[in-house]
C-alpha cells in the first residue's frame, strides 16, 4: 500500500461562500493531489489562495525534520525499477478515438495508479476494472478540453507547468526535479499529473476568455442576494462537499452509478474526499476539493438535499440520481444562518528563515542554530517577544496576519490554534525554508458577520463559470466525433 500524500488547506470550512474560480483554483488543486504541511499562519487565513498563495497547513515538527531519517533510509523515489504486474491487455491498446486522437489504456491505467498514489489505497485489477469505464469517459472530457484550448490557440508554456510543479515539490519537502522521481517510482508516468495540470489551467482560461465580463454580476444581482441573506436568517445552513459524476447519455448512467459506487467504498475505506474530488469531480468545485462551502438546501439538487438534510456530520452519501450524472456529497457541519458564533483571533507569528533549502537527513550549521533559537522562543510568553523575534529575524513574514476566525481556517491549522492558549507559543514548525512559532494573543467568541459584499461576488461568479463550463463541456462532446472500444 502507498503512503497517502496529506491533503490540507482546501477543505478548510468557508464562512459563508466559495471563492472565484480561476488561476488560485490550481493552486488548490496541486495542493489536492500532492501536498504537505507548510508553516505560515499567514497563508492559512481564509481568501489567502485568491491572494495567489496556497492555504497551508501545520508543518512538520521538528523532529520529523532533523535526523529522523538516516542516510539508508528507503524512499519511494528510489525505487524507479518496482516492478509492475503482466498486463492482460497489451498497455497500448486504443480504447477510445476523440476527434482523431486515441486514448490508450495506458492512459487509464496511468490515471488510476495516480489515484492510488493520492488516496494511499491500493488499485487492485479488480478495482481497475470498475474505474476503468468513468476513468475512459474523464479522458476523453479532457481530450475535449485541450482540443478547445488548442483551438482557442490558448498556450500553456513549460514554465507554468514546471511553476506549478515546483510549488508542489516545495510543499512536499521535495529537493528540486525529485516530483517524476517520486511519481515513476510509484509506478506513475510524470506525464500523467503533468497534463492533466495543463489541461486545467488551459480550461480555466478558456473559460475566462469565453464569459469575460459577462459572467459578472450586477449590483443589483448582488443586493437581491444580500435581501435573500437576511430573509433566510434562522434557517439552517449545511456545510457540503460533492462529487459529480456527468451522465449526459441515459445510456451511461449505469457506468457513472458503478463507478460511484466504487468511489464511494474508497472513501468510506478512508481515502480523503477532497483528494477524490480533486481527481474525478467534474464540476468546477473539484479544484477546491468539491468544497461547496456553506449553503442552503433550496441551493442545491432536491435529491441531494433531502440527503443532506439527514445526514450526520462526517458521513458519505449512497450514489444520488441529479439532472446530467451522480452526485456524491459529505456534510461537514450545520448552523443556523445568521445565528452562528465564530471564534476571532489574534495572533503572532516569528519566522526564521534558512539560508538554503533543508536537507532533513543533513541540516546545515545556520539551520541548527535556527531550530536551537525557535526552541527558546517557543517558552515565550507574551506575543511582544514572538514579534521581537520576527523583526529581529528579518521580517521575511509578516508578523501579524491580521483577524482570523478559527472557524475558516484548515483543519491542521484550526487544531494547533485551538489548542494554544493565549500567550502560550507552538513548538517549532519546520519547513524547507524555515522555521515558525506561532502564539495565540487574544481569543473571543461572537456571532458570525452577514457575508461581505465580495464574498457574494464570488460566490455568484463561480456559480456562473460553472454552469458555463457544464455547458461548453456538453456542447464540444455533442459536436465531437467519439469512438469507444472494448
Amino acid at each position: 500500500m502507498t503512503t497517502p500524500l496529506r491533503n490540507v488547506g482546501p477543505c478548510a470550512p468557508r464562512q459563508a461562500t466559495r471563492p472565484a474560480p480561476g488561476g488560485p483554483g490550481l493552486a488548490a488543486l496541486l495542493a489536492l493531489l500532492l501536498v504537505a504541511p507548510g508553516t505560515s499562519a499567514h497563508a492559512a487565513r481564509p481568501g489567502a489562495a485568491q491572494a495567489g498563495m496556497s492555504q497551508a497547513g501545520v508543518a512538520q515538527p521538528a523532529a520529523a525534520q532533523f535526523g529522523d531519517a538516516g542516510p539508508g533510509a528507503p524512499s519511494s523515489a528510489a525505487r524507479p525499477g518496482v516492478a509492475q504486474p503482466e498486463p492482460v491487455t497489451p498497455q497500448d491498446a486504443i480504447v477510445a478515438v476523440v476527434n482523431g486522437e486515441p486514448v490508450t489504456r495506458a492512459d487509464v491505467t496511468a490515471r488510476a495508479r495516480l489515484f492510488a498514489l493520492s488516496t494511499g489505497l491500493p488499485v487492485s485489477p479488480e478495482l481497475l476494472e470498475r474505474l476503468r469505464p468513468q476513468i475512459t469517459k474523464q479522458l476523453i472530457d479532457e481530450r475535449l478540453r485541450a482540443q478547445e484550448i488548442q483551438r482557442r490557440h490558448i498556450v500553456v508554456a513549460d514554465a507554468d507547468v514546471a511553476g506549478a510543479i515546483g510549488e508542489i515539490e516545495k510543499r512536499n519537502n521535495l529537493p528540486a526535479g525529485q516530483l517524476r522521481a517520486k511519481l515513476e517510482g510509484e509506478g506513475v508516468a510524470a506525464r500523467t499529473l503533468f497534463d492533466q495540470i495543463r489541461t486545467q489551467i488551459g480550461w480555466t482560461r478558456v473559460l475566462r476568455e469565453m464569459v469575460g465580463e459577462k459572467v459578472r454580476p450586477s449590483e443589483a444581482d448582488i443586493a437581491e442576494r444580500q435581501k435573500a441573506y437576511a430573509a433566510d436568517t434562522g434557517k439552517p445552513e449545511y456545510h457540503v462537499g460533492e462529487i459529480f459524476v456527468t451522465a449526459d447519455d441515459p445510456a451511461h448512467q449505469q457506468d457513472a452509478l458503478r463507478f460511484a459506487d466504487t468511489v464511494i467504498q474508497q472513501l468510506r475505506a478512508g481515502a480523503p474526499f477532497a483528494v477524490v474530488a480533486a481527481q474525478f469531480s467534474q464540476n468546477q468545485t473539484a479544484l477546491e476539493g468539491g468544497d461547496l462551502g456553506w449553503v442552503r438546501l433550496d441551493q442545491l439538487d432536491p435529491p441531494v438535499a433531502d440527503i443532506v438534510r439527514q445526514m450526520p456530520d462526517g458521513a458519505i452519501s449512497n450514489p444520488i440520481p441529479v439532472p446530467g450524472g451522480v452526485a456524491i456529497v459529505t456534510q461537514h457541519g450545520r448552523r443556523e444562518l445568521g445565528r452562528d458564533t465564530v471564534t476571532a483571533m489574534s495572533i503572532r507569528e516569528a519566522f526564521l528563515p534558512f539560508t538554503a533549502a533543508l536537507d532533513p537527513r543533513n541540516p546545515t550549521d545556520q539551520q541548527k542554530k535556527q531550530l536551537a533559537n525557535a526552541t527558546e522562543l517557543s517558552k515565550a510568553h507574551d506575543c511582544a517577544a514572538v514579534e521581537a523575534a520576527n523583526k529581529a529575524a528579518g521580517s521575511a513574514r509578516p508578523a501579524d496576519p491580521g483577524p482570523l476566525t478559527l472557524e475558516a481556517l484548515n483543519p491542521q491549522m484550526r487544531a494547533l490554534l485551538a489548542s494554544l492558549a493565549p500567550g502560550k507559543a507552538s513548538r517549532p514548525l519546520v519547513a524547507p525554508e524555515g522555521i515558525a512559532i506561532i502564539m495565540v494573543c487574544s481569543r473571543e467568541t461572537k456571532a458570525a458577520a452577514a457575508p461581505a459584499k465580495e464574498n457574494l461576488l464570488g460566490q455568484m461568479v463561480e456559480e456562473r463559470v460553472e454552469l458555463a463550463s457544464r455547458q461548453l463541456q456538453r456542447d464540444l462532446r455533442r459536436k465531437a466525433m467519439i469512438e469507444q472500444r472494448s
